[in-house]
């Protein structure tokens, strides 16, 4: 598709690396003018949504994320400003790529949805989302609306590493692609196959690592969107078709970031405006909540290569906002209360792995009846999970436990490699609060720790309110802190805070968790009445 007019892109993966440096740009002006401008705030998603790929679709922006392990996958935001943004759906319904997705006898972790690409094709007007899943194979989703139904279109048996697909002028499907050698292929005119794959580019050693590709058409020119992970971002660029010759050149490295404490903006897409202006949307590598969504304003120079506009030497804190039309509604909030009122799950919430459907269910509040029978919470299906909203911010969960038996174990948590929650134990007969941390994954995300009781308090009745506050600034292992009440009104601290890790390994960022888990037999239940996010 050519970018002359509205489809767009972002990027994607790995790692951790410090915010310092300086990138060749233009510099914004500064003064009582500029600053008298509206403006947006960097990141403009303080949500863990990694590798983006972002475009227009007329006046609505559209882009997608990074999901490892959750289900479902690939999470597909809408904007009408490129600021705010809501969640519509997701391009991937169920990781049904194995057994190991489902918890069954096997794990998923950190495997799954990578750097994947969406795209619209205005000849069928259907959108595409093409990903490869376990470095196996490559699948790819349709829909005619991003809320779904989504379907699978096909399976193809080259994996496509960090994907961009390409809908070129002449309608004809292409996907650039790969670690260090970058391929480009032709897919069939229906999208079902392979017509060709070619190297098309060979990373210097003095450069190191490129991945996470978009693919463009500009101006008659084609070009790949790369990322050094963690710390820069290139460009390829062709004036003899999607196959090459490419020449290369650096859009950043070590550009100072917008997080005070965060990495470099990289693994980003090339977005155009109704008006024609440009933007970069990369991520901010943001431990321990993850990697957050940053823009920035693009120029180009007369010979068609994109120039990041910097503030002071760096990706702006602020910017003026995008000149687009008058948004037609206020985006959904990510944040807010949650009743699990209707028939479905709002698109905000992803489970950790493919849950047991026939063993939760929504309507007057979230029932959860235990699913799997394990003392470790990294087993057990149906665990719930909401990103953490940064720089800080409160679950508040009401939840129902009278329906509870012994051996039970349920409640919130604070959910990655290393992990802590709250939540009620069930034993004798008799329930009680309780605060357990030390639940640890080594680097192969086999559980080292089930964890250690560090506070408890006896409870009566059947219904509790628990708490998890999140400190997710990056820069430094952060404090999450737990409570509980009784009535809802007086919420009483229990246990000490839990230091919740910046590693960036494990990927995704620290999310809340709502679980529900038998450690003796199954048939108990929990219903969670009411779930709210909010911040300071």
């Amino acid at each position: 598709m050519d970018l002359s007019w509205p489809h767009h892109v972002l990027s994607r993966r790995r790692t951790l690396a410090a915010a310092t440096g300086l990138a060749a740009g233009a510099l914004l002006p500064t003064g009582p003018a500029f600053a008298a401008a509206a403006q947006y705030t960097n990141p403009v998603i303080w949500q863990d949504f990694a590798d983006i790929d972002v475009m227009r679709v007329g006046d609505t922006y559209y882009a997608s994320a990074s999901t490892m392990h959750y289900s479902p996958g690939a999470p597909v935001l809408r904007s009408y400003d490129l600021v705010n943004w809501e969640i519509a759906g997701h391009a991937v319904p169920a990781l049904d790529f194995g057994a190991k997705y489902d918890l069954n006898g096997a794990r998923g972790y950190v495997r799954g949805i990578w750097a994947s690409s969406l795209a619209y094709r205005p000849s069928n007007r259907t959108f595409y989302w093409l990903g490869q899943i376990d470095f196996a194979r490559t699948y790819l989703y349709t829909a005619t609306a991003v809320e779904g139904p989504w379907s699978r279109l096909t399976t193809i048996s080259t994996p496509y590493y960090d994907a961009g697909l390409l809908v070129d002028t002449d309608d004809t499907l292409y996907v650039a692609y790969g670690n260090t050698t970058i391929s480009v292929a032709q897919l069939s005119r229906d999208g079902r196959t392979q017509v060709r794959t070619q190297e098309v580019f060979r990373t210097p050693s003095s450069v190191g690592t490129l991945e996470g590709a978009r693919f463009y058409k500009i101006n008659g020119q084609y070009y790949i969107f790369l990322t050094r992970p963690a710390n820069g971002q290139y460009i390829l660029k062709s004036s003899n078709g999607p196959f090459g010759p490419y020449t290369m050149r650096q859009v950043l490295l070590d550009l100072r970031g917008p997080i005070p404490g965060g990495g470099v903006p990289h693994q980003g897409g090339l977005v155009r405006t109704q008006s024609g202006a440009w933007y970069y949307m990369a991520f901010v590598d943001a431990y321990p909540g993850g990697r957050m969504p940053a823009l920035a304003p693009v120029t180009w120079t007369a010979d068609g290569w994109p120039v990041v506009q910097l503030v002071d030497g760096a990706w702006g804190a602020t910017y003026p906002l995008p000149a687009v039309p008058t948004p037609p509604r206020q985006v959904t909030p990510m944040t807010g209360v949650d009743t699990f009122d209707g028939t479905s799950l709002k698109p905000r919430w992803e489970w950790n792995h493919n849950p047991d459907n026939t063993r939760w269910s929504v309507g007057n509040g979230l029932t959860l009846r235990t699913a799997t029978v394990t003392h470790d919470l990294y087993w057990a299906r149906n665990t719930l999970t909401h990103r953490i909203q940064g720089p800080t911010s409160t679950a508040t969960v009401q939840l129902d436990h009278s329906a509870m038996r012994d051996g039970d174990r349920a409640g919130l948590a604070l959910l990655r490699d290393s992990s802590a929650w709250i939540g009620l134990k069930r034993d004798g007969g008799a329930t009680r609060v309780v605060t357990v941390t030390g639940l640890t994954m080594d680097g192969n995300w086999n559980t080292t720790g089930t964890g250690t009781e560090v506070a408890s308090a006896p409870v009566s009745g059947g219904r509790v309110w628990l708490r998890a506050n999140a400190d997710i600034r990056p820069g430094a292992p952060r404090p999450g802190t737990f409570s509980y009440s009784t009535d809802g009104i007086t919420f009483t601290r229990l246990g000490p805070a839990f230091s919740m890790g910046n590693d960036w390994r494990f990927f995704m960022g620290y999310r809340f968790a709502l679980f529900n888990h038998a450690t003796q037999a199954l048939g108990g239940a929990v219903r969670v009445m009411r779930f709210e996010v909010s911040t300071p």
